[in-house]
This record gives C-alpha cells, structure tokens and sequence, in this order.
C-alpha cells in the first residue's frame, strides 16, 4: 500500500476508534504503533512506544502543565469566581443587563487564573446563575451570558490550550500568552457591547438594579484585587523575560496557594482535592501528549501532513480560503471533541499546511484556539451547554437560544482578528528576549 494512502486509512480508523468511544489518547497511540508496524517493522514500533512516554514524563519544560493547572485548581478552591464576580457586580449591577455584563467580566477575570473554559463556566454558573434570578434576568440571557463567558478561559492566559499548541508545534508559549491577551480583551468587550444592544432593545431582558456606592465598589472589589495582581506579575514577567514560563506557573501556583490561605480559604480538604484535580487533569493531558507523539511519528513516516500542505498550498485558491476552510473544521470538531482532543488530532497534520502558506504561527494559533471555543457553544452539540446545563439543571433548548446572539459577537470577533492581525501579534513583538 502506498505510504500516503496508508497515512489516510490510519486517520480514518482513529476517528472511528474515537467515535466508538475509545479514549482520544488511546486511539491515537493505538492506531500510531500498530500503523508503525505496517509501514516500517516491529523493532522501531516497539522503540517508539518504549522511548516516548518516558521523554514526555521527563521532559523538564513540560512541567509548565502541572504548574498552571494546579494554580487553576487552588484558585477555584479559594473562591477566587465568586470575588471577581461580586467586583463586577458592584461596578455593572446597577445598568439594564449590569448583571448579565458582570458574568462576562468575571468570566474573563477568573479565566486568567482559571485557563479552562468549561471550569470556568461551571464556576461561574455556581455563582451568578441565582443572582441573576434574583433580580429578575430572563433564563436566556442569564444562561448565554455564562455559557458564551465561559469561552474565554482557554484564551486569555494562562491558557492550557495555547501551552499544549506550543507543545505540539514548538511555538513560544510566551509569546502565545502575550498574543491571547488583547484578543481574550476584545472577547469580553463583544458580550459586554451585545449584552447592552439586548438590553436597550428589549430592557425586560435585564432589569437594573440597586445602585453601589463608591465604598462598597471599593470593598467588592478589595477581593478581586489579589489575584489581578498575581495575574500582572505572571504575565508581566513573561512579558519582560524576567522568567520563562515555567517559572511563571510555579510562582503562580505558589501566589495562588497564599492568596488562599491568607484569605483563609483554603483547609486541609480542599488542598487535598486541588493535588487530586491537577493530578487528573495531568495525567489526562499527558497521555494524549503520548498518544499523539506516537500518531505524529506514524503520520511523519507515512509524510501524509506534507503531501497535504503541498496539495492546499498549490490549489489555485487564495490563501485565505483554504485557512477559513480550516478554521470552519475547527468550529465542527470543538462541537464534539475538547480542546485538547481537537488539537492533537488535527495539529499535526494541519501545521505543516500552515507553513506552507505562510501564515504567522502565532496568529495562526491564536485563530484556532478562537474557533474551538465557538464549537464549545454552537447547538446542537456545544460541550459548555451541556456543563451549564448540569449544572444549572436548566432544559438545553434555553440555552441554546441564549448562546445564538452570542455566537453572532463571536463571528464579528473573529472577522477583526482575521482582519487584523497586528491585534494579536503587537504584544508578542513586543516581548524582550
């Protein structure tokens, strides 16, 4: 059988393996080793699947993962969603539709310490959910307020998804950091701006409430004000090359663990499931990492990413057509897989196209990750709906029809950034070092 054919029918087979239900990593190591076998022979298969998992678990610079994702998980211990969201209350609450914006501002506020969007939709549901009942929100705007928020987590960093693309592509996770910021900005001011036009159309949607005074802004957002800081010195040192990465999640790890316990938030039983969590998010993450290395040396040998980057990039397109062709795979694939899943089952295969028609890699990353969060709420299938849903126990149809308007903002979102790409990449260039 030819190598490229070969490279074709093993694609094919994982997806099926995955469609079944068999776990994402799995599949792909699966289908990697025994595709190994066919195209080359025993002995490197079995080198290949004896070497990679200890590379990947003994790889230094992939300890960045467990840092980040246990500065996620003792921040959502601590509290940290609800402060951020009675911050923006304070601010908002008082204008038509203030309560529906405040969830989008503590949705991107917790996001940059959360890096997850359903975590961070889950949280934030907890939260503002029944406060936005309270005063008298329709289910609609209260729900698509916190499903579409909830998409900024994996933009605005920390971002597990930009560290796992530099992961696969050898990117800069810094750089992606700094080019998630404006973006994930920008997302925010999108809601915020449609929640407003709803709210003059239809002021029923969200009625106003009580007015803050300038002492009790200052108190709500007293809360808050710890972990913005943690978030500027992480991103900020970064930024100045004071410290790489790595660095930066074990500080932010170390910085969320004493806001916790000099907020007295954090006990022993909460410590306990913030190590369990990481752990399991860890482990998760790495064995895809395993699984896809393994496909990625299938698919390398087979040379099927090469041959596919030297068909697009000689299509007699423009360049732009086959990219948004991409991006739209992105938005069908985040309806069914996480992010994680997504990425490593078309990264290897599409980046090599990317190159081919000279995209930035950087824009390029910031791009997909964008489009995945929209598959996260596109009916029938966005996988932030269902989390709402079980959380909030709230029918899916409701939901559905308050993410619709939101997805609107998100194609407008994507236009400028499309558009524009110096949004994305102005911060990046910036960067010392």
């Amino acid at each position: 059988m030819n190598l490229t054919l070969a490279g074709i029918l093993g694609l094919v087979i994982m997806i099926l393996l995955i469609f079944l239900r068999m776990p994402i990593g799995f599949a792909m190591g699966l289908v990697g080793f025994v595709g190994l076998i066919y195209v080359v022979d025993w002995n490197f298969a079995f080198s290949t699947l004896s070497l990679i998992p200890f590379s990947v678990v003994l790889d230094f610079n992939k300890s960045v993962v467990p840092l980040f994702v246990l500065m996620s998980m003792v921040a959502s211990e601590s509290g940290i969603a609800e402060e951020i969201y009675k911050a923006a209350h304070a601010w908002f609450g008082h204008i038509k539709g203030g309560l529906a914006m405040a969830t989008a501002i503590g949705c991107g506020g917790f996001a940059a310490v959360s890096g997850s969007s359903m975590a961070t939709a889950a949280a934030m549901s907890q939260v503002a959910y029944p406060e936005m009942q309270k005063f008298g929100y329709s289910s609609t705007l209260s729900l698509g307020s916190i499903t579409a928020g909830g998409t900024v987590g994996i933009l605005i960093p920390p971002s597990m998804g930009f560290i796992l693309y530099s992961i696969v592509t050898g990117e800069s996770v810094g750089k992606l950091f700094m080019a998630g910021i404006l973006p994930g900005i920008l997302q925010v001011v999108f809601y915020v701006a449609l929640i407003g036009v709803l709210c003059l159309r239809n002021p029923r949607l969200g009625p106003a409430g009580p007015l803050s005074d300038w002492g009790g802004r200052a108190r709500a957002s007293a809360g808050a004000w710890p972990m913005i800081i943690l978030f500027l010195v992480v991103m900020g040192g970064i930024y100045l090359g004071v410290f790489t990465a790595m660095e930066a999640g074990a500080l932010g790890a170390f910085g969320a663990f004493v806001i916790g316990f000099a907020r007295r938030r954090l006990n022993r039983q909460k410590i306990v499931q913030s190590f369990l969590d990481t752990g399991r998010v860890t482990a998760m993450i790495f064995f895809i990492i395993v699984g896809a290395i393994i496909f990625s040396t299938f698919l390398s040998v087979t040379r099927l990413p090469f041959t596919l980057a030297e068909i697009l990039a000689g299509l007699p397109v423009h360049r732009y057509v086959v990219l948004l062709w991409i991006l739209f795979l992105y938005v069908i694939l985040g309806c069914f897989l996480d992010i994680y899943a997504a990425m490593f089952l078309t990264v290897p295969i599409l980046f090599p196209v990317i190159l081919a028609l000279e995209f930035d890699p950087i824009w390029y990353g910031v791009l997909m990750v964008r489009v995945m969060e929209m598959g996260l709420i596109t009916p029938p299938v966005g996988m932030n709906c269902f989390v709402i849903s079980g959380v909030t126990k709230v029918p899916l149809g409701t939901i559905f029809r308050g993410v619709l308007p939101f997805l609107i903002a998100d194609i407008l979102h994507l236009a400028l950034l499309l558009f524009f790409p110096v949004i994305s990449l102005w911060l990046p260039r910036l960067m010392t070092g």
